[in-house]
């Protein structure tokens, strides 16, 4: 079998690291299972992308498509148009996409088109809000897929009310792969190079629903200035962030604010850390695999089972709520962080399985 793998940013390269190690695992024991990856270049900076393969134990892509940052329209086209070229050269045996990235959306569209079969790993997850590029692109790739693995229980039950029952694809519970992945890279995680006290907040912002409204991004900020005061937060600041911070001239006083860090810089972070704020999508289930509670700067979220499990607590862009659920943080949140949310670590293996039968 050969499968072609489709990567375009960060997360996704975790995910594909531990799909790429059972493959590698497969591969030792004599199974006839290839895998090319290509890079479309969606999020790409040569020192950070040469240091996500080598510190995921990722192979070195075998096509980079250097396709870059540009409008969603034109930088879909073009990855499609690209990935077509490939997919023809390689013929192969099936798609692998990840998650809802416009790379995610280009691959499944080519694939689709000259009757490649399309397997989505992290399928089936809704956040209901259309506004959201991401929302869009989760949608389309599922319909258009033949095996969708789903992460979780909830994303089993979206597919099955938008009645993909009917269709042709197979909808598979594989438990989620950031979960393979954060029980093998903890092994690796390095601390970063800046001063960390004893008790700090590991925060990150760059939703463009934030980032993109200043009076989202202040409302934030300012929430996050009067916490600082008594705890150390820490920001890896992400670029978009940055460039928004200083166009509008808003204040980060006392906030601990760091470049970007690498994933295992990021899985020390989590390690040691006493909770995390964010309005990121995967670093909300990385925190419970971290058995951190998480406060999410956000209005919605993919992954509803943590807040109904009261280790997540959704506050939007309110400095008010923000606080006071900081500051009730401890009466808020469950401390049970054992709940089989997420599988049990063998998603890869249980993915690779399917793929192969």
């Amino acid at each position: 079998m050969k499968i072609l793998t489709i990567l375009g940013a960060r997360p996704q390269f975790i995910k594909a690291g531990a799909v790429s190690r059972e493959i590698t695992k497969r591969q030792k024991k004599g199974e006839k299972i290839q895998e090319i990856i290509v890079h479309t270049g969606q999020h790409y900076d040569k020192n950070m992308s040469d240091v996500f393969f080598e510190e995921l134990h990722l192979p070195k892509p075998d096509y980079y498509l250097g396709v870059g940052s540009k409008s969603h329209g034109a930088m879909t086209g073009e990855m499609i148009s690209k990935l077509e070229e490939v997919m023809i050269k390689e013929k192969p045996d099936v798609v692998l996409v990840y998650g809802d990235t416009n790379s995610t959306l280009a691959g499944a569209v080519a694939a689709s088109k000259i009757h490649i079969p399309i397997a989505h790993v992290e399928a089936g997850l809704r956040s209901f809000n259309m506004q959201m590029p991401e929302e869009i692109n989760r949608i389309l790739t599922d319909r258009v897929s033949k095996w969708l693995f789903c992460p979780t229980e909830t994303a089993v039950g979206n597919l099955k009310k938008e009645g993909f029952e009917n269709f042709d694809c197979q909808i598979v519970k594989s438990g989620d792969v950031m979960l393979d992945a954060a029980i093998f890279y903890k092994q690796y995680a390095k601390k970063p190079n800046v001063e960390i006290e004893s008790d700090f907040i590991l925060c990150t912002i760059h939703r463009a629903e934030n980032t993109d409204n200043r009076k989202r991004l202040n409302n934030i900020f300012e929430a996050l200035k009067e916490i600082a005061q008594e705890r150390q937060v820490i920001l890896p600041l992400h670029p978009r962030t940055k460039k928004r911070l200083l166009e509008e001239k808003i204040d980060t006083k006392n906030i601990t604010i760091i470049e970007p860090v690498s994933y295992l810089e990021m899985v020390w972070l989590l390690d040691h850390c006493s909770l995390v704020m964010t309005d990121s999508g995967g670093l909300q289930k990385e925190a419970f695999f971290f058995k951190k509670p998480c406060i999410t700067l956000r209005d919605e979220t993919e992954w509803v089972e943590l807040v109904e499990h009261r280790v997540n607590v959704l506050v939007g862009p309110n400095k008010e709520k923000i606080i006071q659920t900081y500051k009730s943080s401890n009466s808020l949140f469950s401390q049970d962080f054992n709940k089989d949310l997420y599988g049990k670590g063998d998603a890869s293996e249980l993915i690779i399985e399917m793929l192969l039968k």
